[in-house]
């Protein structure tokens, strides 16, 4: 693995070894990974704003004995207003540090980066295209759920409608195999759905279910893509339309900065206590964050919330992304 620049480019067998990275990361005592990465230099270029992926990507390279350079406000206080190219950047600061992590409102700008640069490209998140760092946290934050050397294997049967047909097999301890998800939100400008669909694909037995405003459907190509890969998949006009045992609750929020002028009611996705006690006590809710009023706080509290989790499940996944990327010995 040369760059982790889109979900479609993992394998499974990728995607498994970095659950483990993760797991042991966790198991670990700190010091047995704090000079991992002593001596790298890492750039984080940020064209646009964050909090959670940026401070847990430094989080991750500090804990790993390397440093950072940082451009927090690239679009604003960088070479670009002096209209200096995306491929110009790139091929500058490779020269500065041992890895470049980027995000850029451009679906393009991780692979332009990637076919320039003479060190490693993470994509902290390109446009409303791919973030594949917050699909990794976010599986191992569903694999955390499932209990880790569980055997999972379950009756796909479930609500009708699905497009595609699932098959229940068996599982390994690190498996996203048979499961079952419904997204909520703007799933056509979030580029969170987009990529974890991406990464189930590695998976079988999965099913996607839809709830989104008419005018925030899933785009053309992850149809395409789940189509092409065998997901079962439905959409849905309320929370009624989804299965009671249903695995995951993966809500998001109206991409405000990309859908400036788009107008939307979303009161009938709002999960609410009395939503969530509609479904199983193993389902769990997740939110890429930050959340605007999509989740009640009520729910924080109930055990089922796993969305801060979620957020702190950032720093040993992006860590072993540094580590497969740059260490060595681990």
């Amino acid at each position: 693995m040369k760059h982790f620049i889109d979900t479609e480019n993992i394998t499974r067998a990728e995607l498994e070894r970095l659950f483990e990275i993760a797991f042991k990361i966790e198991n670990s005592k700190p010091e047995k990974f704090s000079n991992k990465l002593n001596g790298k230099v890492i750039s984080t270029l940020f064209f646009e704003p964050s909090t959670r992926t940026r401070l847990s990507f430094e989080s991750a390279v500090y804990k790993l004995g390397g440093r950072v350079i940082s451009t927090e406000n690239a679009g604003t206080s960088s070479s670009s207003q002096k209209c200096e190219t995306l491929e110009d950047a790139i091929k500058v600061i490779s020269g500065y540090a041992d890895a470049i992590i980027i995000r850029h409102p451009d679906n393009d700008s991780s692979s332009r980066a990637a076919s320039v640069s003479s060190v490693p490209i993470i994509n902290a998140g390109s446009g409303s295209y791919a973030h594949p760092t917050q699909s990794l946290l976010d599986a191992f934050t569903i694999v955390k759920s499932r209990g880790v050397g569980r055997s999972v294997v379950r009756n796909t049967a479930s609500a009708g409608g699905l497009k595609g047909q699932s098959k229940a097999i068996g599982s390994n301890n690190l498996t996203l195999d048979n499961l079952k998800i419904c997204f909520i939100g703007d799933l056509k400008y979030g580029r969170t759905a987009n990529s974890l669909i991406k990464l189930l694909a590695l998976y079988s037995g999965i099913e996607v279910y839809l709830l989104a405003p008419q005018q925030m459907c899933l785009t053309d190509d992850v149809y395409a893509l789940m189509d092409s890969k065998g997901i079962a998949y439905k959409n849905c006009k309320s929370f009624d339309c989804l299965p009671k045992d249903i695995d995951v609750l993966y809500q998001t929020r109206i991409q405000s900065e990309r859908a400036r002028d788009l107008k939307v009611d979303t009161k009938a996705l709002k999960i609410t206590k009395a939503v969530l006690d509609k479904f199983s006590q193993n389902t769990i809710v997740m939110h890429p964050l930050p959340r605007v009023d999509e989740i009640c706080t009520d729910v924080d509290t109930d055990k089922r919330a796993v969305y801060f989790q979620q957020a702190h499940n950032g720093v040993p996944t992006r860590m072993a992304v540094l580590l497969t990327l740059l260490g060595e010995n681990f």
